[in-house]
């Protein structure tokens, strides 16, 4: 708001840049009003019609990707040993396929975490002490996430077996694939019970869709469909029934919670979100055994519910503070940030699995444009859908962090972009979901395994004067820290702080003190950085 009186200069452009970047992240991402025409550079945090922040983000992948060129020729342009690493993390990665717990761990085991920014002529960075201090502190929040989450994934164990969901013989058994996803994706380790009730949903959704997909007879599904619309297990047996019994168990679970917390009880509310989600199942199952072929919009309508992400994301949802109104859990009436997370899910699924689907003769979006577009080939396809997702996720994240598009809470509308990410970590380059191996290192990172971080360095001593030769030092022949050795470290004259301090241990101790009073002070910002305007002691 105050960029007008902020200093300028020619030569502080890449400081400006970076504090500019920041600001802008920090402010969009806690629900301010940022113009992306004054501040540039957070591009992750798109939102639709914002051109400047497309052709920003274009510039910066031109020359990041010509700075990983130069550093394998040349290692000598390469700043710090694992650079280029960080550099590929970023652009490898995007933004919404990263989940925060496993973001944390990998800075934190960083091999130089302590740099910050490379500027043209000095290296910004955490000071050694700061540094560690604030490392220690990050390494045990981690682990007693980890504790936290050890506990929780042993008794989303527990359930998923005690109601045969584990063992049912057929699909995919992703317990603990299910947990890590919920658990990775938040920033904070509370919550409990909402996490376990999304990991829950989760569970009985893959299990479900893989009988309707794989597994149950057509007579079957009718029968399982028909009762889960009922609310009524008669006639139910079998793999049908232990469906059934789980997902009752879990929406009464859900619905005495509810009461319990809130006062009110969403029982029908929260079966009509399961029965329209069946029925969508069936739906797909008609088509794929009758070699159906519908028109590419009608099955958008259908398969965005069929994902099932809105199954998950509002029954969570009533159980935030603040929670969505009752009405909002009505399928005629969700919200467009729900509808976006929504078709997000089903694309970010189909452009990952039109192959298989396609030998299967399922219907997909991928497949099905290609079918209403004779001229188009597969890549046009898979190109046209990226389209829609890219505009769907620009606009999920703008109704997820501003205010004013719908009547969900912060917390409910950044549960909905969670959610999102999870999909885009699951598909952004394959199908994370169905392998059996991909998830295993990042579960196992996410829950298991300490954080591997080295033990920090005890500082140097100062070098004292030869006791044969009275010299009197002064404090700027010494490097106060040796990771700006070299540096042009804009000191105060000379003469303040020029005074002979050495010669007795008395003296020494005087300068120890000393040193621990240095100041330094930011000239346009009056921050603790590195970037400096005088020194005092």
């Amino acid at each position: 708001m105050n960029q007008d009186s902020w200093p300028k200069s020619t030569t502080s452009i890449a400081p400006q840049l970076y504090k500019d970047s920041l600001a802008f992240w920090l402010l969009r991402m806690h629900g301010f009003s940022v113009s992306p025409s004054t501040i540039s550079k957070g591009t992750d945090l798109m939102f639709s019609g914002e051109n400047e922040l497309e052709e920003a983000r274009s510039l910066s992948r031109k020359l990041l990707e010509k700075i990983i060129a130069m550093g394998n020729k040349d290692q000598r342009t390469v700043p710090f040993p694992s650079f280029l690493s960080v550099i590929k993390h970023e652009l490898r990665f995007p933004w919404m396929a990263r989940l925060d717990h496993l973001e944390h761990r990998m800075w934190m085991e960083e091999k130089d975490s302590t740099a910050l920014w490379m500027g043209k002529a000095s290296f910004h960075r955490l000071s050694s002490l700061h540094n560690d201090k604030l490392k220690q502190l990050a390494v045990q929040n981690y682990e007693f996430r980890q504790m936290i989450y050890k506990s929780e994934l042993e008794e989303l164990t527990r359930w998923s077996k005690s109601w045969g969901l584990s063992d049912m013989g057929f699909g995919r058994e992703k317990t603990a694939y299910c947990y890590f996803a919920i658990s990775a994706s938040t920033s904070l380790p509370q919550d409990s019970e909402t996490r376990l009730m999304v990991a829950k949903s989760a569970v009985v959704i893959t299990v479900a869709d893989d009988f309707y997909d794989m597994e149950g007879s057509l007579d079957d599904l009718e029968k399982i469909t028909e009762a889960v619309r009922r609310w009524d297990a008669k006639g139910l047996s079998g793999h049908s029934k232990t469906i059934f019994d789980a997902l009752d168990n879990l929406v009464n679970e859900l619905a005495r919670k509810h009461i319990r917390q809130r006062g009110t009880d969403i029982t029908d509310n929260l079966r009509n979100i399961w029965i329209e989600t069946f029925a969508s199942w069936f739906t797909e199952a008609k088509w794929s055994r009758s070699g159906f072929i519908p028109a590419a919009e009608e099955y958008l309508e259908t398969g965005m519910t069929s994902i099932a992400s809105h199954t998950i994301v509002l029954p969570a949802s009533c159980f935030l503070n603040p929670s969505i109104p009752t009405h909002q859990l009505n399928p005629a009436q969700y919200e467009s940030i729900t509808k976006s997370l929504m078709v997000i899910s089903r694309l970010l699924n189909d452009i990952q699995s039109y192959e298989k689907e396609r030998k299967q003769g399922k219907t997909n979006f991928v497949t099905l444009h290609l079918k209403e577009n004779p001229e188009a080939d597969i890549e046009d396809s898979v190109a046209y859908v990226r389209e829609i997702l890219d505009k769907k996720k620009k606009e999920l994240l703008e109704h997820a962090l501003m205010d004013g598009f719908n009547d969900f809470s912060k917390s409910c509308r950044h549960l909905h972009l969670s959610c999102a990410k999870v999909f885009q970590m699951f598909f952004d380059s394959s199908n994370r979901y169905d392998s059996n191996t991909e998830m295993l290192e990042d579960i196992q990172k996410a829950i298991y395994i300490p954080v591997e971080v080295a033990a920090p360095k005890p500082p140097k001593p100062l070098p004292l004067p030869s006791p044969s030769t009275k010299r009197y030092q002064t404090v700027t022949s010494y490097h106060i820290d040796q990771r700006f050795k070299n540096r042009n470290i804009g000191l105060a004259p000379r003469s303040v702080v020029s005074r002979p301090i050495f010669g007795t241990s008395e003296n020494e101790v005087k300068f120890e003190n000393q040193v621990k009073g240095i100041k330094f002070e930011n000239q346009a910002s009056g921050m603790l950085c590195p970037s400096w305007k005088r020194i005092e002691v």
